[in-house]
């Protein structure tokens, strides 16, 4: 999720939503190990794991950061 760019409804529920705050942290977290992992030139089997599994769990993340961007959009 690119967080430089502006965005109002991100940017309030940000603001107001602890649950959609700590949605957006774990992707950034998600985000950052992936780039560490990426950046390694021989994986092992463990690492590569990892990066499957966290590429599932961030792109899930993103779903419902999205959906509560829709529902807020809606109901305001």
């Amino acid at each position: 999720m690119d967080m430089s760019t502006p965005d109002p409804v991100r940017d309030e529920l940000l603001r107001i939503n602890p649950t959609f705050r700590d949605l957006v942290h774990q992707h950034q977290s998600y985000e950052e190990r992936l780039n560490e992992l990426s950046g390694l030139t021989y994986p092992n089997d463990d690492e590569q794991l990892e990066e499957s599994t966290l590429k599932k769990k961030k792109l899930m993340i993103k779903d419902e950061i999205y959906a509560m961007m829709h529902d807020y959009q809606v109901s305001h």
